[in-house]
């Protein structure tokens, strides 16, 4: 028998697949961080002997979930400016909070927040676009949370750069710093076709492609945004950025409420990303994203909770379930985003998106152990005919115990090891302080 780091025994494993596969009473055999095996109790135990083995008689566990699309530091903004319409939100209230408060310690405070609030609520993996990526990957990796760092590019000066020049160097020195991490990854993230010039698209899309690096960008959120851009350049944005070279397999294109059938048929042709963020787009009333033909159309569809201060948590179980049942609506199907391809979507799409699917996504052997349990035996989650379906329509991030990325347990029965919760509340709370009565 071989030794081995740690056994987890669930009640069900759910592999992502497809299969679209539930295994009851099987295990999943970890050691050094990654899969050894996936096999029934009795031929797990036949097999390996480990001194860690963990039961969980009553638990299902799944894949880490990847949050595609965040802005993480902006958790410290959470309830700031709510009920107000995109552009009112984003121009008189966000930009000139930010301009006044962010810097490295505020970047710092609300990476930390958001780490504990994700790993908490089962995210294993997030996609960030924010100032200061740095800090923002310093803290993730110290957190032990998985994360792809955007390097960000915005036309006009700010506290990380001044021009896009420097934006862009200072972007590909993190990428440079971070080539030996286990755990961070980058990417290219311009804010947006509105906030981003021809000149700097076009150097982008020359570096994406001489790196092989993805390209994180907002695209078609609002109905405004494409009329202002039709008026301004003549081309809706999607139709820009295709001109630029950037509509391609490396886009990951967030939102997308404002899609024509022949965008999505060339979404589909190029085999670009899309970022559904469900949630935030209900809030801001920025649209609806055609998830539901997305999916049917063969893109590869991922899911995101956008910034803490527009959504207004970082909650992937309770944006799996929004995204269903928006779909559904939507599409005037309810067979439209199924709990399984909703959970596919959360996981192994995400992680797609990212380039990591060869790493995460699905509870296979050889890739890392990002795993999540989940307690089902909660009155919400009772009776439970299948628990993909109790994952997505009925359970809460509360019900999340335990989270494991590259075997290391973050999340031990409900208590963060590696993350002071109550410091990081006290934290936050200090800045709320500073910027309520400023």
């Amino acid at each position: 028998m071989d030794n081995i780091e740690q056994i987890i025994f669930p009640k069900w494993t759910i592999p992502i697949n497809a299969a679209n596969s539930i295994h009851e009473d099987y295990g999943i055999a970890i050691d050094a961080g990654r899969i050894v095996s996936v096999a029934s109790k009795s031929e797990l135990k036949a097999r390996y002997l480990s001194d860690n083995v963990v039961e969980l008689n009553e638990h299902a566990v799944i894949p880490g979930l990847v949050n595609a699309h965040t802005h993480a530091p902006m958790t410290l903004f959470r309830g700031l400016a709510d009920d107000l319409p995109m552009q009112v939100w984003l121009n008189e209230h966000i930009w000139p909070a930010e301009a006044k408060w962010v810097d490295r310690e505020f970047v710092r405070a609300g990476t930390n927040l958001a780490c504990a609030e994700m790993i908490r609520g089962g995210t294993t993996c997030f996609n960030d676009m924010y100032f200061f990526p740095d800090i923002v990957a310093e803290q993730s990796e110290a957190c032990g949370i998985r994360a792809c760092i955007g390097m960000i590019v915005i036309e006009f000066p700010t506290v990380w750069a001044k021009n896009p020049d420097e934006y862009i160097q200072k972007g590909l020195d993190l990428r440079s710093s971070l080539e030996k991490s286990s755990l961070i990854t980058t990417c290219f993230s311009p804010h947006a076709p509105y906030t981003v010039s021809d000149s700097t698209l076009t150097q982008i899309a020359e570096l994406s492609s001489e790196l092989d690096c993805r390209v994180h960008i907002h695209v078609h959120e609002t109905a405004e945004e494409v009329e202002r851009a039709v008026c301004e350049t003549g081309f809706r944005p999607l139709e820009r950025l295709h001109r630029l070279g950037l509509v391609n397999q490396r886009l990951i294109a967030v939102h997308m409420t404002q899609l024509k059938m022949d965008e999505i048929q060339g979404l589909a042709e190029h085999r670009v990303h899309v970022v559904h963020c469900p949630e935030s787009n209900l809030k801001l009333s920025s649209g609806s994203c055609p998830s539901g033909e997305l999916v049917n159309h063969g893109i590869n569809l991922a899911l995101g909770t956008d910034g803490a201060s527009s959504n207004n948590d970082l909650d992937m179980l309770g944006e799996m379930r929004t995204a269903s049942l928006f779909a559904k609506i939507v599409s005037k199907s309810a067979k439209s985003l199924d709990a399984y391809t909703t959970l596919r979507i959360a996981t192994l799409n995400g992680a797609k998106a990212l380039n990591l699917d060869d790493e995460i996504g699905s509870i296979e052997v050889g890739k890392s152990a990002d795993l999540v349990a989940l307690d089902l035996s909660h009155p919400a989650t009772q009776p439970c005919y299948n628990p993909v379906s109790q994952i997505v329509y009925s359970a809460s991030r509360d019900q999340v115990t335990d989270v494991w990325i590259a075997g290391k347990r973050l999340l031990h029965e409900g208590n963060l090891t590696t993350i002071d919760g109550q410091q990081s509340m006290a934290v936050a709370r200090e800045w709320r302080d500073k910027i309520f009565l400023s």
